[in-house]
């Protein structure tokens, strides 16, 4: 009974055996088939595709187009994401910069009074710090003095007042400081401008 049952059991695992090597086969057949299938096509394609082919001269065309538009999108971001960085900070200068002619204002009026020797130390001093401060994110004051030709580049003229002392077209009265971040103006000076006295 032991004998018949391992004989029966060999003859199972014989022809699961001849089954598995039979799908093997097959499947093999079938890869090689593909892969024939695939040459044939190329081949095909070679011989249909004319080298001068318009439509394929287009494709390229069209290719190469939308790589250099690609190409010049990333470089346009990268220039406004630098230019954004450089000048991020413009909106709260701008705001800060009527502080600073506060401090600058009280303090000349200070440096009037005798008894607010410390009160002046004390503004000169946080003005200093400010300023300090201020310049590490770009901003500069726009160098003004009287006497030097007027630039609409960096003045802005309030108005004129006639001058003996000094030719006409030049800055005869500096009424509140100019600045600028790096190297865009932020608030041009506002100056009197010189001229000539009418007879």
């Amino acid at each position: 009974m032991n004998e018949e049952k391992k004989v029966e059991e060999i003859e199972v695992e014989n022809r699961e055996k001849k089954e598995d090597m039979q799908e093997e086969n097959i499947c093999e057949q079938e890869k090689k088939e593909q892969d024939i299938d695939i040459e044939k096509l190329k081949q095909q394609c070679k011989e249909y595709i004319c080298v001068d082919c318009p439509v394929k001269k287009e494709m390229e065309n069209l290719v190469l187009r939308t790589k250099a538009d690609a190409d010049n999108f990333r470089k346009r971001m990268e220039r406004e994401k630098e230019q954004f960085l450089k000048y991020a900070t413009e909106k709260l200068l701008e705001d800060i910069v009527p502080v600073i002619d506060n401090l600058e204002l009280g303090l000349a009026h200070a440096k009037k009074v005798e008894a607010c020797k410390d009160i002046v130390q004390g503004i000169e001093m946080t003005l200093d710090i400010l300023l300090n401060t201020l310049r590490g994110h770009g901003l500069e004051p726009i160098d003004t003095t009287i006497g030097e030709p007027f630039d609409p580049n960096f003045h802005e003229a309030m108005a004129q007042e006639e001058r003996e002392d000094m030719e006409p077209g030049r800055v005869s009265l500096i009424m509140q400081k100019g600045y600028k971040i790096k190297d865009r103006i932020l608030r041009p000076a506002k100056v009197m401008v010189s001229k000539k006295q009418e007879t």
